[in-house]
């Protein structure tokens, strides 16, 4: 059934607030999944707070006309899905590259985390990306170790001139 004029246009509306607020978008073709293996992908995707989109590609072509992804509506070609996640950079990636190792049939054909458009050849790269936890965690991690350090050779030097004095 053909989309009216004014669905298409509530469509695109919806997308492009979508990618308004997204960090990362990720397009893979879909051909050749079941309907079981996409319910479980957008599952996966919910769990990672991703939005999971199958859109006409002139649609979301018009979406993103303006936005930081404008630049990957020249990979739009063939039957989409298109995912958004927000802060979380990595999530996205993360996901499709999860779930194409155990479905091959999904095929990642671009990604942008709004530096311009990647090819899948990135995707391992992005999905690398830490979580903002992560690199709280790290980066707490290497403010804290040098001051580890210095206490526990303050320690040392302490026993070993109780050491010496005994």
């Amino acid at each position: 059934m053909a989309l009216k004029i004014e669905d298409k246009k509530a469509v695109v509306d919806e997308v492009a607030a979508i990618i308004a607020e997204a960090g990362s978008m990720v397009a893979a073709e879909y051909r050749g999944l079941t309907v079981a293996q996409l319910t479980e992908l957008r599952s996966k995707a919910r769990e990672a707070n991703v939005s999971i989109r199958v859109v006409k590609n002139t649609l979301v072509r018009r979406a993103v006309a303006g936005s930081k992804f404008e630049d990957m509506a020249e990979t739009f070609s063939g039957p989409l899905i298109f995912a958004f996640s927000g802060e979380e950079l990595g999530n996205a990636a993360r996901v499709f590259k999860d779930f194409s190792k155990d479905n091959e049939a999904l095929v990642v054909k671009s990604l942008s985390i709004g530096e311009g458009v990647m090819d899948a050849s990135n995707l391992a790269s992005i999905a690398a990306l830490p979580t903002y936890d992560e690199a709280l965690s790290k980066l707490l991690y290497v403010m804290k170790e040098p001051v580890a350090k210095v206490a526990r050779g303050l320690v040392a030097i302490k026993d070993q001139k109780e050491a010496e004095a005994a």
